[in-house]
């Protein structure tokens, strides 16, 4: 199994606290990282606590998303990579929740952080 796999198959459980973890340590609230989850995906509250506690994957946390359709001008460098170049469909929509939260943790105003101004 390649490293893309492992990372699919990660459960979003497991990956959520980190970002938790993330933005509160900068100052930023849960309430907030849940907003930006929402605007990305296009899940209610109820949607993405159910997601959570029933383990689901990230491959099919992103495949039940209904992707904003602003996500596209989600652009900058995590990891070393440029998520607007990301050829992998899944790999980008995964990169792209992790800017979003590297925008909130860097204290970028909400509003901007969901290309809302």
């Amino acid at each position: 199994m390649n490293r893309a796999e492992r990372v699919y198959r990660m459960p979003m459980a497991s990956v959520y606290p980190l970002y938790v973890q993330k933005v509160e340590r900068k100052g930023r609230t849960v309430a907030e990282l849940d907003e930006v989850i929402r605007w990305l995906t296009g899940f209610d509250q109820r949607a993405l606590q159910r997601h959570l506690d029933d383990g689901t994957t990230l491959e099919e946390f992103f495949a039940a998303a209904d992707l904003n359709p602003n996500a596209s001008l989600i652009t900058g460098v995590v990891c070393g990579v440029r998520v607007e170049d990301i050829d992998d469909p899944l790999m980008q929509k995964i990169r792209y929740l992790d800017k979003l939260v590297d925008e909130l943790a860097r204290g970028k105003a909400l509003e901007k952080v969901l290309r809302e101004a």
